[in-house]
């Protein structure tokens, strides 16, 4: 039977099935990974939310360290203003326009402009 075609056997038939659905296993997989990768970067908990809570992280760690030298300011500006009787004075003198007795004030009022 040289001439006859070739038929197909029981057993080739499952062979080519079987390509199939390895081919369909490696796409579900790849597409399954793909997912996963996905997920992981722009996801919730992925690279991008924790590079935004580092950003976040260390602008509240700037914020707080100005805050704590503003603290050091203001105690320091405080104990001066308890202890200090120049500091004292500065203040009064500045804030309330008091002045020690004997001493004159000149208040000097800038000259109309000329018509």
């Amino acid at each position: 039977m040289r001439g006859a075609p070739a038929q197909s056997s029981p057993a080739s038939a499952p062979a080519r099935s079987g390509g199939r659905s390895r081919r369909l296993v490696r796409f579900a997989l790849m597409i399954v990974t793909v997912v996963l990768i996905v997920d992981a970067i722009v996801g919730e908990n992925g690279v991008l939310a924790l590079l935004q809570a580092r950003r976040q992280f260390a602008a509240v760690e700037r914020a707080l360290q100005q805050s704590r030298e503003d603290n050091t300011t203001l105690r320091e500006t405080a104990r001066r203003l308890r202890e200090d009787a120049g500091t004292i004075e500065a203040v009064a003198r500045r804030d309330l326009n008091l002045i020690k007795p004997g001493e004159k004030v000149f208040i000097v009022k800038a000259a109309p402009p000329r018509p």
